[in-house]
C-alpha cells in the first residue's frame, strides 16, 4: 500500500496570485510517496502502477510511472505536476517517489557493486573447475582457481548494479568450501588416505 503525504515546497510555502475574478490561485502541494522495489526491479527499472490518495479531494487515483534503470535505495524520483491539485487554477505540485530496495537473498549491494557467495566442494577448491553463478541478468559460468580457500573472491566485471549513463558495478562472488554432513564409507576412506599422505597443515604447529 502506498500513501501520499505533503512534502516540502507545498502550497503553504508557495506564493499565490490573484485571478481575474478575485480569487487566489495557489500551486498544489508536493506529495511524497514511499515505494519498495526488489533488487531486480530497481536494477532494470520499468513501468510501475501506483495507487495514490489526494488528501485535498479525498479521492484515489492510479498513476503509471516509468522508473529509470539503476534506481538506488533512498533515491528520490521527481514527477513534475503529479502531486496535489492546485487551487483556483494554480498548477499541480510534484510527486516525489522515495525508493526502498528490499533485501535480496542472493546479493548484498554496496555502492554499485554486488556481493554474493559460491559454495564449492573440497575437491573443486583444491583442483579448480567451473561453476554457474547467479547474476542480475541470469546464470553465467565462472572459473574456480585451483587452491581456493573459503573467502577467496571471484570478480565479474560489469555484472553488478547498473549505473545510469555509465558502466555497471562489479559482482564479487566469495567462495565457501562446503563439506558433506555425513560421509559414505568410500568418502571416509578417501579422506583418511588424504590425511595420511598430505603434508598440508591448515594450522601452524598442527
Amino acid at each position: 500500500m502506498l500513501f501520499g503525504r505533503g512534502a516540502g515546497g507545498g502550497a503553504s510555502e508557495r506564493p499565490g496570485w490573484q485571478t481575474g475574478r478575485g480569487g487566489w490561485a495557489r500551486p498544489g502541494a508536493n506529495q511524497e510517496v514511499e515505494i519498495t522495489l526488489s533488487l531486480a526491479e530497481a536494477a532494470r527499472g520499468g513501468v510501475r502502477e501506483l495507487q495514490l490518495h489526494d488528501p485535498q479531494t479525498g479521492q484515489g487515483r492510479a498513476l503509471r510511472v516509468n522508473l529509470p534503470p539503476g534506481v538506488r535505495p533512498g533515491q528520490r524520483v521527481r514527477l513534475a505536476g503529479q502531486g496535489e491539485a492546485g487551487h483556483a487554477g494554480g498548477p499541480a505540485g510534484d510527486l516525489l517517489l522515495r525508493v526502498h530496495v528490499a533485501p535480496d537473498s542472493r546479493f548484498r549491494l554496496e555502492g554499485r557493486d554486488l556481493h554474493g557467495q559460491l559454495a564449492v566442494t573440497p575437491w573443486e577448491a583444491a583442483l579448480g573447475g567451473q561453476a554457474e553463478v547467479e547474476t542480475l541478468d541470469g546464470r553465467v559460468t565462472v572459473r574456480i582457481p585451483p587452491g581456493s580457500s573459503t573467502g577467496r573472491r571471484i570478480r565479474l566485471r560489469g555484472r553488478g548494479f547498473p549505473r545510469p549513463g555509465g558502466e555497471a558495478g562489479d559482482l564479487y562472488v566469495e567462495i565457501r568450501v562446503a563439506v558433506p554432513d555425513q560421509l559414505t564409507d568410500a568418502e571416509r576412506e578417501l579422506f583418511e588416505r588424504l590425511a595420511a599422505v598430505s603434508p598440508f597443515r591448515a594450522r601452524a604447529g598442527a
